[in-house]
């Protein structure tokens, strides 16, 4: 096993390190690595299709050209 020291910004240090013990990192102070399926389900992440990306830009498009009533 390799030992790797790294500088993480105070206001993300949990959230990094949760996410490398549920990778099976063992960090000092915590307890061993999560076992299981949940790197797998980490790693299972949704995907957004090309379609889905034109649908959220169309409705950029949209919202941006929206004028407000004028009193």
């Amino acid at each position: 096993m390799e030992k790797l020291v790294i500088n993480i910004p105070e206001s993300r240090s949990s959230i990094v390190k949760q996410i490398l013990h549920g990778l099976g990192v063992a960090i000092q102070g915590m307890d061993n690595p999560v076992k299981g399926n949940y790197k797998q389900k980490l790693m299972n992440v949704a995907t957004w299709t090309e379609a889905d990306v034109n649908a959220l830009e169309e409705g950029k498009k949209t919202f941006n050209n929206f004028k407000s009533e004028e009193w």
